[in-house]
């Protein structure tokens, strides 16, 4: 075999390098980049002080730094928890930043220290996790090419959460997408958020990448922003931490400090005491928001290697000691979570102490668990019971948008009649205010003085209702009257049964939030070549509405000729009413709401 030429060589050697650079330059120069500070409203989710913290990514506001020990400041700007939300229909996404820390440490891996996890929501809801190449040199840089940017429903890409590293600061952030794609970034959630103050099995500890530290992992599952303040080594209670996490206004406070508490505090009538003020701090300034108290989960080790066993076990007799004596105090809204509850074993540790990413699941499980009976927010067995987002009509209205205007609009204007369905009532009229209105005359004759709030949402299926419903759509209102009227966009993708379970499901949440309101439920409306099914369904309607103590209605009837076909001088397209068929729904649901 003959010997290479060395001038060969390197001439190809040169030609490779050229060819590289040019491929890169091209890269380079046919992305549009963004970074945090192009944005003029707050962008980072799971980031609490929006106000003092600019485009800064770290976890506490600026001026904690002379508030806390400079350990807790210097892991608070660590990126733990913090996320970016964004739409875009772009094939390939690159992400590329600087690392303040070590990229890899010797018990996690460079992925969870300091890489980033890509997730996508499709259309109907449903998460899915983009597998990224990646490269840890001074700048660290993740590609997710080969994307499937859009779902069947519209061509305006989707909705990706950016998890950003768990143990190192980040700086110098951007996200490319190739030119002439579209990139929206999504402004942080509206809606309460659960607030973790915890350890370093809270911060992410020792979790492959991002995505399954258990605090995003719970975020997922839920689908409602975590505020990670877990601090490795660090989470101990302290007033000065307790203080600004009671700042926050939340939906729930998680306090998962033992670990750290066992190890600094070496009185365990001191740390009964940390976790006694802890509660009182916060109870005196939330009176009536949840607080969950977590226990020690142990370690793997303890058969054999059994000394650090009666560590643990002191501390979780000392957490349920001050939870009876917090209880017996009558303190409002206490919750605990035990080992038990926990349920670590051998298999879910890395080194005794931290989860791997089996141990971080089980911590999400168990949190959701609790959580889910703390809210009242129970998942049931088929998909009309899982409440889930959608994103099927955002060339027609934002349905993120159209919640956050209902949050605020609770707020603002007290409302007699919340009617509640899917693009039939959006497109009728009244606030919120939108560009699809079709029936705004029968609306404002007939139901505008009743004072009803239009809380339909277009292409909403019943388990999306209940998404929103425990989102918040019901809080801060005292209706009278809650009117539901959901399910037509079911009936290609469900049985009637499930149709009338998901309903029944939907009925007592919105009776668990609003006990006093009277609550109709509306036959679904007939629609063109399934007249006979939904009049079948409606019966089913109708027995279940009788077996829950609520009243129906059935005033879609008046849309139907009396051979019970369709009349379609009523209908814009065998489904949507329009101006004339909005008349005749107006008068019968004046009836209805007027008790005639």
């Amino acid at each position: 075999m003959p010997k290479p030429n060395p001038v060969t060589t390197c001439l190809i050697s040169f030609l490779f390098c050229m060819v590289t650079s040019a491929v890169s330059a091209q890269t380079i120069t046919g992305y549009t980049w963004w970074k945090p500070a192009d944005s003029s409203f707050p962008v980072i989710d799971g980031q609490a002080w929006p106000t003092e913290m600019q485009d800064t990514l770290q976890r506490l506001p600026p001026r904690a730094k002379g508030l806390v020990r400079k350990p807790v400041w210097d892991l608070s700007r660590q990126t733990a928890g913090l996320s970016i939300r964004f739409v875009s229909n772009a094939p390939e996404i690159i992400v590329r930043y600087k690392v303040t820390g070590a990229v890899a440490l010797p018990h996690m891996p460079a992925t969870g220290v300091s890489g980033v996890d890509l997730y996508g929501i499709d259309s109907d809801g449903t998460w899915h996790q983009a597998a990224g190449k990646y490269s840890f040199r001074d700048s660290v840089q993740y590609t997710f090419a080969q994307l499937k940017p859009n779902d069947t429903y519209h061509q305006l890409g989707r909705e990706y959460r950016l998890y950003l590293p768990l143990y190192n600061g980040v700086r110098n952030l951007e996200i490319g997408v190739p030119a002439g794609s579209r990139f929206t970034v999504l402004p942080q959630r509206a809606e309460k958020p659960i607030v973790v103050y915890g350890t370093s099995i809270a911060q992410g500890a020792c979790a492959s990448r991002p995505g399954m530290a258990w605090p995003n992992i719970l975020a997922r599952k839920l689908d409602r922003t975590v505020i990670n303040l877990g601090f490795s080594g660090n989470g101990r209670l302290e007033n000065e931490v307790v203080n600004l996490v009671n700042e926050i206004d939340a939906k729930v406070f998680v306090l998962d400090c033992l670990p750290n508490l066992i190890e600094t505090v070496v009185s365990r009538a001191e740390l009964q005491k940390r976790i006694v003020e802890s509660v009182r701090a916060i109870r005196a300034r939330h009176p009536n928001t949840p607080i969950l108290l977590t226990d020690h989960d142990g370690y793997t080790e303890g058969y054999l290697m059994p000394h650090r066993q009666p560590l643990f076990e002191q501390a979780n007799q000392d957490l349920a000691e001050a939870y009876r004596q917090l209880t017996a105090e009558n303190v409002p809204g206490l919750y605990r979570l035990t080992i038990a509850d926990i349920g670590m074993d051998l298999d879910c540790m890395l080194d005794g102490t931290h989860p791997n990413d089996l141990g971080m699941m089980r911590y999400a499980d168990a949190y959701e668990k609790k959580l889910r009976e703390i809210l009242q927010q129970p998942v049931g067995t088929i998909r009309t019971q899982i409440p889930t987002r959608q994103n099927r009509e955002p060339g027609s209205y934002n349905w993120e948008e159209r919640h956050n205007a209902m949050l605020t609009l609770n707020q603002t204007e007290p409302t007699r009649v919340v009617f509640i369905g899917n693009s039939i009532t959006h497109n009728w009229g009244g606030k919120p205010l939108n560009n699809r209105i079709v029936g705004a005359d029968s609306w404002q004759t007939y139901l505008e003085p009743l004072q009803v709030r239009n809380f339909g949402f277009g292409w909403d299926r019943i388990e999306n209702v209940l998404w929103r419903v425990y989102h918040d759509e019901l809080d801060g209102i005292s209706p009278e009257q809650i009117v539901l009227n959901i399910g037509t966009n079911n009936l290609h993708l469900n049985t009637d049964d499930e149709i009338v379970q998901g309903l029944r499901f939907l009925v007592q949440a919105i009776r668990l939030r609003q006990p006093n309101a009277r609550i109709t439920l509306l036959g679904i409306y007939p629609r063109r070549e399934q007249e006979g099914r939904v009049a079948g369904l409606n019966k089913g309607i109708q027995a279940m509405a009788r077996s829950e103590n609520v009243s129906y209605q059935d005033i879609g009837k008046r849309l139907l000729l009396k051979n019970g076909t369709l009349n379609e001088q009523l209908f814009s397209d065998g489904l949507h009413p329009n101006a004339a068929g909005y008349v005749l729904l107006g008068k019968e649901l004046e009836r209805v709401l007027r008790g005639r």
